[in-house]
């Protein structure tokens, strides 16, 4: 892996399969609209048979990002576990052609790469279900001392709380950062995750592990446990050192720390085809822009871009350069 990044991803290497629904196929289905649920090899299967006509795409949130950021311009870098099987030389083979580095070895033996069947009702709205398969043997052994390290900010996704081992990869990869002056990026990933973890998610903050935060309004609702937009943005505001960025959908964002509050539009799209990935690659725009050293405004303004571009097609990796995008539109990278 590359000597010097600018940002660092850990996560879970997934490949999605993505086709639409109606809204009654959910409810027939038993799934919950816009969740994000952990499923078993054989609940996959089923759900599987559901689907009509299907689209195969690289994904994975933290690794989703880790593709903006190389889009736009920086050196990014991924951790993920896939296995020596189909699918895991297909996520591989996308990733690096991304421009991501990427070097974790491959499982040969134990559960298949992991995949996300996702739902895409017509409002664009995704419900995801997840075998985590693969995903489950990443551990402290994966982790590149050296790369974490040398990259400015190390970034990683709520979803690896889930495999205990994914946990202790993540937590020896925030010591080696923070003992190297580092950047430490969490984002929160849904928020039934933030239900599941809540004090745990809190402890990383207040014990000031994480730098950085992303989130959306329902994830930032779920961690202070208010249905209050203003009063879940003063809790954010009153941790410690903090610097949180909450998405807002059609709103726009909110960069917020204790000294600053900066609100910035979205970026206009002119139909919302599928807005899985959306908050993966805000996230791109941001940590690209912040790397680089630019203002709060301009970096919320590249994710918002980035967001803006994924929402606009099926998938989550960008479909158009997203550095030549974020010149055309003024904005500097």
């Amino acid at each position: 892996m590359s000597a010097s990044l600018d940002v660092l991803g850990i996560g879970n290497a997934i490949v999605d399969t993505l086709s639409r629904a109606e809204d009654d196929v959910l409810v027939a289905a038993g799934l919950v609209k816009g969740s994000m649920a952990l499923v078993d090899e054989a609940r996959a299967d089923q759900l599987y048979e559901l689907m009509g006509p299907t689209t195969v795409i690289s994904g994975g949130s933290a690794a989703n990002t880790m593709a903006g950021v190389a889009s736009l311009g920086a050196r990014a870098g991924f951790v993920g576990k896939v296995k020596a099987d189909a699918a895991g030389k297909e996520f591989t083979h996308d990733i690096r052609k991304a421009g991501v580095a990427f070097d974790t070895p491959a499982a040969t033996d134990g559960a298949a790469t992991a995949r996300c069947l996702i739902f895409v009702t017509p409002d664009g709205q995704r419900t995801m279900n997840t075998f985590l398969g693969a995903c489950q043997a990443l551990g402290p052994a994966d982790i590149d001392e050296a790369a974490v390290a040398s990259a400015k900010i190390l970034y990683m996704e709520g979803y690896l709380w889930d495999p205990p081992g994914a946990k202790e990869a993540f937590l020896r990869a925030a010591k080696i950062s923070r003992a190297n002056g580092r950047k430490v990026a969490l984002t929160l990933s849904d928020s039934f995750c933030v239900v599941r973890y809540r004090e745990e998610f809190l402890s990383l903050i207040r014990d000031r592990v994480v730098d950085i935060l992303f989130a959306n309004e329902s994830e930032l609702h779920a961690l202070y446990e208010t249905a209050d937009f203003d009063t879940a943005v003063a809790a954010l505001r009153a941790e410690d050192g903090l610097l949180g960025v909450v998405t807002r959908s059609e709103k726009g964002c909110v960069v917020a720390s204790g000294e600053s509050l900066v609100a910035a539009p979205a970026f206009p799209v002119d139909q919302v085809v599928d807005t899985t990935g959306a908050g993966d690659l805000f996230a791109a725009g941001f940590l690209a822009g912040y790397a680089k050293g630019l203002p709060h405004e301009t970096s919320a303004a590249l994710g918002a871009l980035a967001a803006a571009e994924i929402i606009s097609h099926v998938g989550a990796r960008p479909q158009k350069d997203l550095l030549q995008l974020a010149r055309d539109n003024g904005l500097p990278v």
